[in-house]
């Protein structure tokens, strides 16, 4: 990272570049493009999948039914308000009828989440979903056929940008539009949750 400049100055360049970027298609149906929100300050950063419907007309992460249910996560399991994480996806534009993202789409979007990353600093990274976890575990070499494989488990993961190394914490959790879909999956989500918490705590002492 650019130390001359500010973190302030260096993620309002990249949100500039990303409202630009016509790397893949998806600029061309997209109506706003979505880089991620919150504090630069964040020890935690949410990364989820794509951006969808809600998400698209607002330009803002986690705005629908699935980012109420992330809100009341972090507010009643970690204790923190929305305005405390950062949150971004793999990708930054909504993929037509919310389809999964591309592999192609995802080899020219992720290059903006690993700056992302290295901007904020995060301590520890909270995947939501399979697509985000298996792009960031994978920078350990960790894969996996499904996500119930990796949830719930605490990974190390090196990042290795231009300017710096650094390790952070990784914890794959499930995507919490899947909770809303699955009820079931809301128990295990908000146990993921917790480990989060603890997680935090630990670091902090």
């Amino acid at each position: 990272m650019e130390a001359e400049k500010s973190k302030e100055e260096l993620m309002l360049a990249l949100i500039r570049e990303i409202a630009s970027c016509k790397k893949c298609g998806l600029w061309k149906s997209r109506k706003n493009p979505v880089p991620g929100e919150g504090s630069l300050y964040a020890e935690v950063m949410f990364v989820g999948e794509a951006p969808g419907y809600n998400e698209d007309l607002q330009g803002r992460p986690f705005v629908g039914a699935a980012g109420k249910l992330l809100d009341k996560l972090i507010e009643e399991r970690l204790g923190l308000q929305r305005r405390d994480v950062y949150i971004a996806n793999v990708i930054k534009c909504r993929p037509p009828k919310n389809r999964d993202p591309l592999p192609e789409e995802i080899a020219k979007c992720t290059p903006f989440l690993d700056r992302q990353v290295e901007i904020i600093s995060p301590r520890i990274i909270v995947t939501l979903g399979r697509h985000s976890a298996r792009y960031i575990l994978g920078k350990a070499g960790i894969s996996f056929r499904s996500i119930e494989e990796v949830r719930g488990r605490e990974f190390t993961v090196k990042f290795a940008t231009l300017y710096k190394m650094f390790s952070v914490h990784v914890i794959p959790t499930y995507h919490p539009a899947a909770a809303l879909y699955k009820p079931n999956l809301v128990e295990p989500l908000e146990r993921d949750f917790d480990l989060v918490r603890e997680l935090l705590k630990s670091l902090g002492d």
